[in-house]
């Protein structure tokens, strides 16, 4: 982990965790990949007593940097998002205070078989968003479409993941090569659907198998606790 403090004249006002995030943080970046900041910044706690309510996200100020308020954070980090929890498990993070640190302790507080149905629901949207039926050509001329394959099984992999070790897999670079291969076109199409498979038999087994990492659900409480300390250290 690696922390800054120059990093928070480039953060939103508020910050309390900013990490890289997407490519990058996955171990799949090539020549060409952004660099994606994710964060999560505590608005001022009087602003929340007015009728117009502060937003509970916002954009940059860097380029591909988007940080949610903290109470956002939370809701959607308890509802398993793939996209909030990989904030929390990024390997690579630029900026953090204490009530970031705080939230990073608790961090296992979200986890729950919530979050590995919400990893497989997402890569099942891209799956979708593939249009299955008409693959996606070989080779460069569809480019858009074997990134979206490669992400899907990037997020089964995840999934699969959450539920035998009881934590998100951001760092996928253990896979990196079949995964640059699917996104460059070069996996035929029937090894994608053969990938896709195994892992989806791995996830149909039971949610309460021996030795399953997850609890049913998330402690609400504990991040409910998190999110009161911070706002009344905000007033």
């Amino acid at each position: 982990m690696t922390r800054s403090g120059d990093m928070t004249l480039a953060a939103p006002a508020g910050s309390i965790l900013s990490v890289v995030a997407g490519s990058r943080a996955y171990g799949l970046e090539t020549g060409e990949s952004d660099v994606d900041r994710r964060g999560v910044f505590v608005t001022p706690t009087a602003r929340f007593w007015r009728l117009d309510k502060p937003p509970d996200h916002v954009e940059g100020p860097r380029p591909e940097q988007f940080s949610w308020e903290v109470e956002r954070f939370c809701v959607l980090g308890l509802d398993g998002n793939p996209a909030a929890l990989e904030c929390l498990w990024s390997p690579l993070v630029e900026l953090v205070t204490p009530p970031g640190e705080r939230l990073l302790a608790i961090r296992r507080a979200f986890l729950s078989h919530r979050a590995e149905r919400a990893f497989a629901g997402s890569a099942d949207r891209q799956f979708r968003r593939l249009r299955p039926d008409d693959p996606p050509r070989p080779g460069g001329g569809d480019a858009r479409r074997w990134k979206m394959a490669m992400h899907m099984i990037r997020l089964l992999l995840g999934a699969s993941f959450l539920a035998r070790h009881g934590e998100p897999l951001v760092c996928v670079r253990a896979h990196r090569d079949r995964l640059l291969a699917v996104r460059r076109g070069e996996t035929p199409w029937p090894e994608v659907l053969e990938w896709r498979g195994r892992l989806l038999a791995e996830l149909s087994e039971p949610a309460g198998r021996p030795g399953s990492a997850l609890p049913e659900r998330p402690d609400r409480t504990a991040v409910e606790e998190f999110l009161i300390e911070v706002r009344r250290s905000a007033l």
